[in-house]
């Protein structure tokens, strides 16, 4: 039974590195919506005579949001029944609150929760500080409106639930705040792969 884990939290919560990290030992499929919606939200933006670095504000959600989900659950999804792992990273916050969002992607390609194995490995930090320093730390252009609006980005913060129907157990909430990064890819390496 091939695994769809999805690797969800807020920007600066280390998502993709834990994703990759896990991925490189397992040799799943990784595939993560910043990668794969950049080329078309630059250019998207840019015939809109908008910021090619602009990942926040309500025109690019306008624009781009839903075309980046879409674009990474066909990938993720065209790679169920290749006998590999799929590994999806990004936030995915209205889709985890949206119960009926799983089951409705895996019906796309005639699967179901019971012959595919549906993992959440939701990402987050100790606090504020230590998201902001993440943040602040990558040093790029696309988080620039994070940094300059960050009481209005800071909201975003907030640990949340998934609202799929899954059991508890196939959900992981994992602190990535510990400087020793070896430990906490361990971690979740057993969550996936006990």
């Amino acid at each position: 039974m091939n695994k769809l884990v999805f690797f969800l939290g807020p920007a600066g919560s280390g998502k993709t590195t834990l994703a990759k990290a896990v991925a490189s030992r397992r040799k799943a499929a990784f595939f993560d919506m910043d990668i794969l919606l950049r080329p078309a939200a630059d250019v998207i933006l840019a015939m809109h005579g908008l910021d090619i670095t602009d990942r926040d504000s309500l025109e690019y959600k306008k624009l781009c949001r839903d075309l980046g989900y879409r674009i990474t659950m066909d990938a993720a999804l065209d790679n169920i029944g290749l006998n590999t792992d799929v590994f999806v990273v990004g936030p995915f916050t209205q889709e985890a609150a949206t119960p009926d969002w799983i089951s409705s992607e895996l019906s796309r390609i005639g699967r179901s929760l019971l012959d595919v194995e549906v993992l959440v490995v939701m990402i987050e930090l100790a606090n504020e500080e230590v998201y902001r320093n993440r943040i602040q730390g990558r040093q790029s252009p696309l988080d620039d409106w994070k940094i300059t609006h960050w009481d209005q980005f800071r909201s975003s913060l907030h640990s949340r639930n998934v609202q799929w129907p899954i059991p508890s157990s196939n959900v992981a909430y994992i602190d990535n705040s510990n400087p020793d990064l070896e430990a906490t890819i361990l971690l979740v390496d057993h969550f996936i792969y006990p």
